[in-house]
């Protein structure tokens, strides 16, 4: 028992001792500090893109869950890449020069975020630097979903023409020259542009017909009409049908899928529609008069883009009644326009409300998905090439170079 005591007191003698050491030690120990970082001075550049090819090309991403917060992205289709961002407040449209010198998004924004003085813009900006180059207030345009043909330019790039409705239907010019809004033309009862020639554009009417503008050296506005070409509570005519500003060349396409091709002037000329579905083989689809007809149809928002050089347009096709035309298209139809065929029908991996399309030999189609992806086809065999994975929001159209 003796032997046991002494055996726990030397016990307990060793852990005070062994304790007192650590502690010693933990009081003496000096850890090395690593040297203090030498800050340096933060400067900020610009970083110079090189020159745009055929396959860079903007995006407009409506963000339709904060739309306040739009955007215009620069792509490079080849790489995948997103090269660069500009803002575009709520409801913007977007244009590009087309000699590349500079792109134009008109929006608008609220002193108080959500309230307070309105501010209509039209903003400039150099497709390499993304430097705002040019900042113009407009007199107003008009606040609706964007559509492409809200906003348009002229085949030289010297005008651009931003639509407005309020007061009434109007189209503001801008000159970019002389950075400044210099006319403002009304078009009663019309709206949205299609740009012919350096100084020329149609407006549709509520009645069916074109409204034309021609305008001379000095600006001066002369206002012509056509007759109507189609009925629109029994088959109207898609806001984003596909033109080609240079010749002044129009394909509408109609909720039933007919195209009218039109020769925009201050006489437009438009020829006899022929029918998408009668193209592929199938029986012409109805119009309002028989709703509840369940075909292939066009839909979507930016539902059809055009190929000019070898007159190949593409369009977005799903199966549905006839007030369908805002469906996504489940496939995607290639059609030649001189011979009024189609070329292939191209299966879609999702549904897509957008298709773009680039102008050159190895063209590329662009298409979108409810992810918000934007995915590239092979223009010459509609394959897929790749998909730029969460691009954005709410992706609703494309302006490629060359259009």
């Amino acid at each position: 028992m003796l032997a046991d005591r002494r055996s726990r007191a030397a016990r307990r003698i060793a852990r005070s001792l062994l304790a007192a050491t650590v502690l010693t030690a933990i009081s003496t120990y000096k850890p090395a500090l690593a040297a203090e970082p030498i800050l340096q001075t933060e400067e900020s550049d610009v970083v110079t893109l090189p020159a745009g090819g055929p396959h860079r090309v903007l995006v407009e991403d409506g963000v339709y869950r904060h739309s306040k917060d739009g955007r215009v992205y620069v792509v490079d289709l080849d790489t995948g890449r997103l090269l660069g961002m500009v803002q575009a407040a709520y409801n913007a449209n977007v244009v590009a020069d087309p000699a590349g010198k500079a792109f134009y998004v008109a929006e608008t924004t609220w002193e108080r975020g959500n309230r307070g003085k309105r501010h209509d813009i039209l903003a400039a900006y150099d497709p390499r630097t993304l430097e705002m180059v040019a900042d113009i207030d407009l007199p107003g345009r008009a606040l609706i979903t964007p559509k492409k043909p809200d906003m348009a330019i002229g085949a030289d790039g010297h005008y651009v023409y931003v639509y407005d409705s309020s007061p009434t239907n109007a189209v503001h010019v801008y000159d970019t020259a002389l950075k400044s809004v210099v006319r403002t033309v009304d078009v009663p009862g019309c709206g949205l542009i299609y740009p012919w020639g350096n100084a020329g554009f149609s407006s549709i009417c509520g009645d069916g017909s074109l409204a034309n503008v021609q305008m001379d050296a000095k600006g001066k506005p002369t206002l012509t009409r056509t007759p109507p070409f189609f009925v629109p509570d029994r088959d109207p005519v898609f806001e984003h049908s596909p033109d080609v500003r240079a010749n002044g060349h129009v394909w509408f396409i109609s909720y039933s899928g007919l195209i009218y091709e039109t020769t925009l002037g201050t006489q437009s000329s438009v020829a006899k529609p022929w029918s998408i579905q009668e193209a592929a083989g199938l029986k012409r689809a109805s119009d309002a008069r028989a709703p509840f007809e369940v075909t292939w149809r066009p839909g979507g928002w930016q539902l059809a883009a055009l190929r000019a050089r070898d007159s190949h347009l593409f369009v977005l096709m799903h199966k549905g009644t006839f007030w369908t035309h805002k469906e996504a298209g489940s496939e995607l139809w290639e059609l030649d326009l001189k011979t009024h065929r189609l070329v292939r029908r191209v299966p879609l991996a999702a549904p897509s409300m957008m298709v773009g399309v680039t102008q050159d030999a190895q063209s590329r189609i662009m298409l979108t998905d409810e992810a918000g992806d934007l995915v590239v086809l092979d223009g010459a065999d509609g394959k897929p090439v790749r998909k730029i994975g969460a691009l954005g929001d709410a992706l609703i159209f494309t302006a490629a170079p060359g259009e």
